[in-house]
């Protein structure tokens, strides 16, 4: 009978410690689970008014116009820009054109990246490079300013510089002492020639970032 009764309560004992363990092995298992977001927030930078909609600093915000318009999404205004939502392939994107001037274009980004929870590999900046030529696509997933305003002020209030960069060359064609007057000006007829085939090309890119990823993005597109 004592002997029962040991085995009895060893048993038991058992029974009890192996259920105490379950919920912590789950809550462990469940640790390792990576949730992976299918959120992309795409921002083209680029100056308000409509003496700037032309001009080669603000192609950031024609390839997301581009986009939207081929793909028939609309534009609201929202807190510090006009953001439109476009979904593909499982994805969403939403295209944000900052309404704050260049120098401020960090506000409008770590803005909507906070309020949609969309982690860093996840953005990608649009921006103009004068050390490209003309329509040259060049992906990057971090570096520095370059001496790009919006892109200063977004690595100061991202504190980071990692985040994809997507460089649109409108190359150097201008007298020293022009850079202003060049980057604020407007395309050049033979390039406004060109430009459809290029923004259809910038729209691929962005699509191919949110599906394909960031290294087969820049393996398909660098340099094109």
């Amino acid at each position: 009978m004592i002997k029962w009764i040991t085995t009895l309560f060893s048993s038991t004992k058992a029974e009890d410690n192996s259920n105490c363990r379950k919920p912590e092995n789950q809550e462990h298992q469940n640790s390792n689970i990576k949730s992976v977001s299918t959120k992309y927030l795409i921002v083209g930078l680029g100056n308000i008014g409509a003496e700037y909609v032309n001009t080669r600093h603000n192609i950031g915000f024609k390839i997301v116009d581009f986009l939207a318009k081929k793909e028939a999404v609309n534009f609201e205004t929202v807190k510090l820009g006009s953001l439109a939502q476009y979904k593909f392939k499982g994805r969403t994107f939403l295209l944000l054109k900052p309404n704050t001037f260049m120098n401020l274009s960090g506000k409008a980004v770590k803005l909507w990246m906070d309020k949609e929870k969309i982690p860093l590999e996840n953005i990608m900046i649009i921006t103009d490079d004068l050390n490209l030529s003309f329509g040259t696509i060049r992906i990057k997933p971090k570096g520095s300013d370059g001496g790009h305003n919006g892109l200063k002020n977004i690595n100061l209030l991202l504190n980071t510089t990692n985040y994809t960069r997507f460089r649109f060359g409108i190359s150097d064609e201008f007298k020293k002492g022009k850079q202003i007057d060049y980057v604020l000006g407007e395309w050049e007829e033979d390039e406004k020639t060109k430009l459809p085939e290029r923004l259809e090309l910038a729209s691929e890119v962005i699509k191919s970032f949110g599906t394909a990823g960031l290294e087969n993005t820049m393996t398909t597109f660098n340099g094109k």
